[in-house]
């Protein structure tokens, strides 16, 4: 009962956080010196007359107060109307939920890589420290942490793809078109989180307690599996989760740079075109995102670190 209470203070806590993510779109908005209007007849390549521009923002409802377009936004959104595209004169949440799918595939796919590859090398590079795998995650780091994206992004496509024709260039299709995408964006979390993990396994094979398992016998196997693992991962799920978040609302670079179809690039066309109501979806889904994947760390941790506290945080 202590755990349903905790997560659904959590979700109530989520609401107001949202309408304020709202807010702030909204007064962004207003604060866009492009009108709506003219966006609107701009992404429709139509030369509009001031008739046409009056017709359209009445039918917007921007001549109106605007504490009246900001309720009338906040009904919309609570039904899941976030209005129609400018561009395609469609649905913006049909976009969304069409183009989501592709976004969580590859999402999945680069954390999947991700927590395997990092795990393992931090494990190794921490237990056989100054070993070859120790330098070898090291220098993974390095290159890792100071290649961008988009240069990594057209690395992996002229070897792989061009030069050995191996994969595929672009889009989406078998599992080979995820390879490059997932790889792109996983190797700098790769860098990261690798030398986190092993830092944090160095710093609990320190502890006491860690020493006193030793003396009663237990297996080193086991104290590093059953115990230290178990706490230093900790800040591993952290990072993770933050960046789960991130991956779920499409990693835009990536998504431009292998034409995958996800929300991401979406959201990058309809800046370019000037279409507001997907851009203030993107957000508040983007904020959506971040605050339930802050959620579910939360929930791992305390099932992942005994020390941690449930009436603790319910209480704070």
């Amino acid at each position: 009962m202590a755990l349903s209470s905790y997560i659904g203070k959590r979700l109530l806590a989520i609401i107001p956080l949202v309408i304020f993510a709202t807010l702030l779109t909204f007064i962004l908005t207003q604060l866009s010196p492009v009108d709506p209007a003219e966006a609107y007849f701009s992404a429709s390549h139509i030369q509009p007359t001031e008739e046409l521009l009056a017709e359209k923002r009445h039918e917007l409802g921007l001549d109106q107060p605007l504490y009246v377009q900001y309720w009338q936004t906040l009904s919309q959104i609570a039904r899941l109307d976030f209005g129609t595209s400018y561009l395609s004169n469609k649905p913006v949440w049909d976009e969304v939920t069409l183009r989501l799918p592709s976004t969580l595939q590859l999402a999945f796919s680069s954390i999947v890589l991700t927590i395997i590859v990092s795990i393992g090398l931090g494990y190794l590079s921490a237990v056989y420290a100054s070993s070859w795998v120790d330098y070898f995650s090291k220098a993974l780091s390095y290159v890792g942490a100071s290649i961008p994206q988009f240069w990594l992004g057209y690395l992996l496509i002229f070897f792989f793809a061009v030069q050995l024709d191996w994969l595929p260039v672009n889009g989406m299709g078998s599992w080979k078109h995820l390879v490059l995408p997932s790889l792109t964006l996983s190797l700098a979390l790769i860098a990261v989180y690798s030398r986190l993990l092993r830092a944090s396994i160095v710093e609990q094979m320190q502890e006491v307690y860690v020493v006193y398992a030793r003396t009663r016998g237990i297996h080193e196997k086991v104290i590093m599996l059953k115990h230290v693992m178990r706490i230093a991962i900790s800040p591993v799920i952290t990072g993770l989760g933050m960046n789960f978040g991130k991956l779920l609302t499409g990693t835009i670079i990536v998504e431009q740079v292998f034409s995958w179809p996800g929300i991401g690039r979406y959201f990058i066309e309809a800046i370019f075109n000037r279409d507001i109501p997907v851009v203030q979806c993107y957000v508040l889904l983007a904020a959506c995102a971040f605050l339930l994947c802050n959620l579910l760390v939360d929930l791992v941790h305390m099932y992942m670190d005994p020390r941690i506290s449930l009436k603790g945080r319910t209480d704070s």
